[in-house]
């Protein structure tokens, strides 16, 4: 089972859950050995033990304008979740999940490629909006891999710093 943790704001992160879990499903009912997700929805009364075992985080990106370069960097409205992650242990988080609009070119995902940075650990998917089943396809081969080495080493991959 891999677990996923996420926030939804506008709806679209929520959306492409749905359609990611709808996928695993597919794939495990063809191949049990492939895995099935369990997916949390972050709200204020979530059960913070979910986070006690190896989980991803999937967020979307939300950010106070510019061009994510110069200015515009800095993450709104995902605050409440990043606090959850902070109180985690970061050596669960095996891989962070992230969407945007690609037209936000420099922005796109960086609210994923932050708490990348800030929880030491990679970012093993992006995806635009509310994804597509090729992104759905994409995401869970990286995390089943993700997952995969975590139980065979025993340790999650970080970011080289």
């Amino acid at each position: 089972m891999l677990k996923l943790f996420y926030v939804s704001i506008s709806g679209n992160t929520r959306a492409f859950v749905q359609r990611l879990t709808r996928y695993a499903d597919k794939a495990h009912a063809a191949d049990a050995h492939c895995p099935r997700i369990e997916a949390v929805e972050f709200t204020p009364s979530f059960d913070a033990r979910f986070l006690d075992q190896p989980f991803f985080a999937m967020v979307p990106t939300y950010l106070d304008g510019g061009d994510g370069i110069n200015s515009g960097y800095r993450e709104v409205m995902t605050l409440d979740f990043r606090d959850e992650l902070d109180e985690a242990d970061p050596e669960n988080l095996l891989g962070i999940i992230g969407s945007g609009n690609r037209n936000f070119n420099a922005q796109f995902g960086l609210t994923a490629k932050h708490y990348a940075r800030r929880f030491n650990s990679p970012v093993i998917g992006l995806y635009e909006l509310r994804g597509n089943d090729e992104e759905a396809d994409r995401i869970y081969t990286s995390m089943c891999n993700y997952q995969a080495d975590f139980d065979r080493r025993g340790v999650k991959r970080a970011l080289v710093k």
